[in-house]
């Protein structure tokens, strides 16, 4: 028996986020990216999307949020420290991806809106 019986709302949170992430990499598929993973676990965390473009392997956070003008604090919820270190988890599963650039990406999603993806949004170290 689980320890943590998932309640209604955490399911349907869950759900949300699966379905945002489904969008986001339907967005970056369009802007030409290759989606490498979608929800890659690590022990440390969980990466989002790691796609591809142009040579460059990117680490893709999706946050999706009821209403857009709540994109600066999203933006500062980014455990950034646990995707950088789930990113360094996976590049050592990807030796042969050593020799690219890397980056972190966000993508925003709000209802009635386009999404947002910042390009760079911040560094790892």
């Amino acid at each position: 028996m689980p320890s943590n019986p998932k309640t209604s709302a955490r399911i349907a949170a869950q759900r949300g986020g699966h379905r945002a992430e489904a969008l986001a990499a339907w967005f970056l598929r369009f802007k030409f990216y290759r989606i490498l993973e979608r929800r890659y676990k690590t022990p440390v965390g969980e990466i989002d999307l790691v796609a591809q473009r142009f040579g460059a392997i990117v680490f893709v956070e999706v946050k999706a949020r009821g209403r857009a003008g709540s994109e600066r604090d999203a933006l500062e919820a980014v455990n950034r420290a646990r995707i950088a270190h789930a990113a360094a988890h996976w590049q050592a599963r990807h030796p042969a991806s050593g020799a690219r650039d890397f980056r972190f990406d966000v993508i925003f999603l709000a209802p009635g809106r386009w999404p947002r993806h910042v390009i760079n949004a911040f560094d790892a170290s």
